[in-house]
């Protein structure tokens, strides 16, 4: 569409401010900012429209309007609600650079302007898009009641017989057309994800076509607030938190009308997904000053007086005062250039949306703050009987990553990493800062096991490995190396599997029949490499302190 198409639609109630030699620019696109530098999520051929939050005084509007021209946007759109009337020295900004400018009426949303940019570029090269638009403004208009990302995945069934699904890069599955199947299996899900997430770690643009059994889809990113996956400064600052659109056709022999008119797609479900995120804002304030008055020693009655205002909000209609748990996750990239803390909070939000409830609407009840590089979650959990000791209950470390460490493993790819710790229930504030602290140690533990997605819980720290983790590098390195690095040696030059034979030793308690047995081995075989281990190490395996040792040795390697 032309610039000059806006001036004729009354309902957008823009007026020319100047710039009415350039109006025959494309529109290829809407961006709503108030950054004062926007350029790394533009891309050329935008219609921006910005509120003027980004301006303190005149001097700022010349060098605004500049970042826009040299961006190749196609024209500015500037909101009257803040200032009354757009400031004159941003008009003679953009007369000076050459981009035409609009002013926007209070009275017009800048919603309403973005769904009729979307619906022109878009909707009119391919199928009835406009009324995916018309469908979505009533569904955001009326509220969740209104059926959500699944009202515009139904309109391109009906209208364009495309099978589509949305779904978070952990591979949760968020909608689904009434055309799809009632839901896509979750292992197809995770493996949608991890398929999307590996394709973005390499910086290709989407779609993304992979073929899955007899079944080929296309896999469109649905970035947040409009942005382009491309426009991110690092694209790991984003890799473990946007959506994606999968769609049941190989978008390859695609003309470019139909993969524009997807694009438009994914924008508008991005409009749900922001609201979404919109309506975590209270459950992360209430986590973050939870967490401020546990780590500053507040008094326990004054902890519970901000627990009691976060049940409710967390757990609605709850009646009894409720336990909670603690979750504490950290993503560390290589180079540490990336602030970790941000991308944890939108990642174990995902992880935790519905730890103990199943359905096609998950509850979303966790409150997660971050602080650093560091992500804590306050899970609250219904009250537990009094016959009932609470030690099953809750969100248990392993079962958090069973389903989601493919897709991740593939996001993270080789420079990255995600560890979690999970914390014991408490049913009282006193009890908050000690799981704090537990689940702090319990994510230690994780860290310091092998893998690119590790979690640990609160009954691990109960034995030997709890110590693991604060054993320096070089105590480690030279501990283990004393005691193994001889049976190494020998099995690679000997292939005798020493290795292997002490580790089933230990396992088996000593046992010698049960361990040959295991091993598939006479009795004096396991007699002679046991042995040969004691030589070679200078170690009795019937001491108990030198079973601990060859013990600790192979849980540190």
């Amino acid at each position: 569409m032309r610039l000059r198409a806006l001036l004729d639609t009354d309902a957008l109630g823009l007026k020319l401010l100047g710039g009415e030699d350039e109006l025959d620019r494309t529109v290829r696109g809407v961006m709503t900012t108030d950054l004062r530098d926007p350029s790394r999520y533009l891309s050329g051929g935008e219609l921006v429209l910005t509120g003027l939050a980004w301006r303190r005084d005149a001097a700022d509007s010349e060098p605004f309007v500049r970042i826009l021209a040299q961006a190749g946007v196609a024209g500015l759109a500037a909101g009257e609600a803040e200032l009354g009337d757009v400031p004159e020295d941003l008009v003679l900004a953009c007369a000076q650079h050459r981009l035409p400018l609009f002013a926007v009426h209070e009275s017009v949303a800048f919603a309403t302007i973005t769904e009729h940019v979307v619906r022109q570029v878009s909707g009119e090269r391919a199928g009835d898009l406009a009324a995916v638009v018309d469908r979505h403004r009533r569904m955001m208009t009326s509220g969740p009641a209104g059926g959500g990302p699944d009202v515009v995945l139904d309109l391109l069934g009906s209208d364009l017989d495309l099978r589509a699904w949305v779904l978070s890069p952990t591979g949760r599955l968020i909608a689904g057309s009434k055309a799809a199947p009632p839901a896509l299996p979750a292992d197809t899900c995770a493996k949608l994800a991890a398929e999307h997430l590996g394709a973005a770690r390499t910086g290709r643009r989407g779609p993304h076509r992979v073929t899955l059994g007899p079944t080929t889809y296309s896999l469109f990113p649905i970035s947040s607030n409009g942005r382009s996956p491309q426009a991110a400064r690092d694209v790991r600052e984003t890799v473990l938190s946007d959506w994606l659109l999968a769609v049941e056709a190989d978008a390859g022999d695609w003309p470019e009308e139909r993969l524009d008119l997807l694009q438009g797609v994914t924008q508008l479900i991005s409009v749900e997904r922001d609201r979404r995120d919109a309506a975590r804002t209270v459950r992360r304030r209430l986590a973050q000053e939870v967490l401020e008055l546990v780590q500053t020693g507040a008094a326990p009655a004054e902890i519970a007086a901000r627990l009691r205002v976060a049940a409710p909000v967390l757990l609605p209609g709850l009646g009894a005062a409720p336990h909670w748990q603690v979750v504490v996750a950290r993503v560390e990239w290589a180079g540490g250039e990336i602030e970790g803390g941000p991308v944890a909070q939108s990642l174990l939000e995902e992880i935790l949306v519905d730890p103990l409830t199943t359905g096609p609407e998950p509850s979303d009840r966790i409150a997660v703050a971050h602080t650093g590089d560091e992500a804590i979650a306050l899970v609250p959990l219904p009250a537990v009987s009094a016959e009932h000791d609470g030690s099953e209950e809750g969100v248990l470390a392993d079962a958090l990553l069973e389903s989601v460490r493919d897709p991740l493993s593939a996001g993270l790819d080789d420079d990255g990493r995600v560890t979690l710790g999970v914390s014991a229930s408490v049913h009282s504030a006193e009890g908050l800062r000690g799981a704090l602290e537990e689940a702090r140690h319990a994510r230690r533990v994780a860290a310091a096991r092998p893998g690119r997605v590790c979690a640990a819980g609160h009954q691990e720290l109960a034995s030997h490995v709890l110590l693991l983790p604060f054993v320096p590098d070089d105590v480690r390195r030279a501990f283990t190396a004393r005691l193994l690095d001889p049976l190494r040696d020998y099995d690679r030059r000997h292939r005798a599997e020493l290795i292997p034979t002490l580790e089933a030793f230990l396992d088996c308690d000593g046992s010698w029949t049960r361990c040959a047995t295991r091993l598939h081995l006479h009795v004096n075989t396991l007699r002679y490499r046991v042995g040969r281990i004691e030589q070679l190490t200078s170690r009795d395996l019937s001491r108990l302190e030198d079973k601990l040792d060859f013990f600790l040795a192979l849980r540190m390697s």
